[in-house]
């Protein structure tokens, strides 16, 4: 077993609901499942986009960590999701932040997520469920989220 941190994000036909569905989703193969408050947040790449709702789960997973890629990425194409441009709009984006305390640097996956530490939307919500989190490279997750204390954010009812 490997604990696991996934966000989840969503900024199209009813952002709110597709995480919800991406929630029960990963519930169905999970184990000691929490998920973090949703938020509302700018999107981080072409601003001609609606607003995201992002958050991040935590589980327990049998699954290696390329059996989770492909578990994840089945969830978003049966929501419908589809890649239009880098950093666009879509239905749902789930990715792998952290698997246990592994780093994987391979051709489909690459964990720690890149560029968690860049990202309030992923450190915020993450805080919010493991505050005294250390990462596999050593650096407390405490101290990334000082980055982050006055983030723009909207954590949703």
């Amino acid at each position: 077993m490997q604990t696991v941190y996934v966000a989840l994000g969503s900024n199209l036909d009813n952002p709110q609901e597709q995480l919800k569905q991406a929630v029960r989703s990963l519930q169905s193969f999970a184990h000691n499942f929490e998920v973090s408050p949703f938020y509302s947040s700018k999107p981080l790449g072409p601003q001609d986009q609606p607003d995201y709702v992002n958050a991040v789960a935590k589980f327990d997973t049998e699954l290696t960590a390329i059996q989770l890629l492909d578990k994840l990425q089945s969830i978003e194409n049966e929501q419908g999701r589809v890649r239009l441009r880098r950093w666009g709009e879509r239905t749902l984006d789930l990715d792998i932040l952290l698997y246990g305390n592994e780093q994987i640097n391979s051709e489909r996956l690459v964990v720690p997520h890149y560029d968690m530490h860049n990202r309030e939307f992923v450190i915020v919500p993450l805080y919010d469920l493991s505050p005294d989190l250390i990462l596999p490279t050593g650096q407390s997750l405490t101290s990334l989220y000082q980055n982050f204390a006055h983030h723009t954010m909207h954590r949703l009812a």
